[in-house]
């Protein structure tokens, strides 16, 4: 079968959807899949660093789509994982030096040998994101549990919607749950209320997650962290589990009437 596309979103950066696309490519490999994660950020990649793969750069994804390099020469194996390939982004150039087009034709043919595509999307809008989302079989977005992240989250639902990829599916990430029992962040409740999408995983505010991307080395590979393993637990909804989500001990949702900000979604 081919493999599948998954773009990884936000409406705002900052959010952690990097460190997400990076954790759940690694989780992946680590089930057996066939995984190639491209960093579609152009002019600001950062997913090389948090899979330690920054020094071994050659080629990028403009050079692969202007036809500098082949295919396999752009795609650098994971030290741990000979089965998960990153396709980073071009640091220098501009984000028009790539289309939809391009992105639909190279992952196409990544499909043939892949089980997974995972596209970090760039934050917001603009050409990057429009780039993204044009292969997308799914899109997941990631929010933090913030009226700010959740609004911006909101309208990339919309955008998702409009292009006919929704329905979009929510990664809820760095969730603090003693502030959520004193009524100062969103429960998952109150987003899914508000937003109205499937939530696919919940991951706790973990200081491991931290040091692991400082360190090249994803906390999904760390399964004495609580975020590390809620990561593993979305790639095993991925391939079908059906898993409960990790107990936080929260309270009932404190802040759904902020839907109304959000036009009741």
């Amino acid at each position: 079968m081919a493999g599948r596309v998954i773009t990884i979103t936000s409406g705002k950066g900052g959010v952690g959807k990097t460190t997400a696309t990076a954790n759940i490519g690694i989780a992946l490999a680590s089930q057996g899949k066939r995984v190639v994660v491209i960093d579609a950020d152009i002019g600001l990649r950062n997913l090389d660093v948090i899979m330690g793969l920054e020094n071994r750069i050659v080629y990028d994804l403009v050079d692969l789509v202007e036809g500098s390099c082949q295919l396999r020469q752009a795609m650098i194996k994971h030290k741990k994982f000979n089965s998960l390939f990153l396709i980073p982004a071009a640091q220098t150039r501009d984000k028009m030096a790539v289309s939809p087009d391009d992105m639909v034709a190279l992952t196409d043919e990544l499909r043939q040998d892949c089980d997974y595509i995972l596209i970090d999307s760039p934050a917001g809008i603009e050409r990057g994101f429009r780039n993204a989302l044009e292969p997308a079989d799914e899109v997941l977005i990631v929010t933090n549990p913030e009226v700010s992240a959740v609004r911006d989250a909101d309208r990339i639902i919309g955008l998702i919607e409009a292009a006919d990829k929704g329905p979009g599916k929510l990664l809820l990430n760095r969730l603090k749950i003693d502030m959520v029992n004193k009524g100062e962040m969103l429960s998952s409740d109150d987003v899914y209320d508000i937003l109205g999408l499937e939530i696919v995983g919940i991951i706790p505010e973990d200081e491991l997650v931290l040091s692991a991307s400082n360190s090249g080395i994803p906390v999904s590979l760390n399964l004495d962290s609580k975020a590390g393993m809620a990561f593993n637990n979305v790639a095993r909804r991925m391939l079908g589990e059906d898993l409960p989500f990790m107990k936080l001990d929260a309270k009932p949702g404190l802040l759904r009437r902020l839907a109304q900000f959000f036009g009741g979604n």
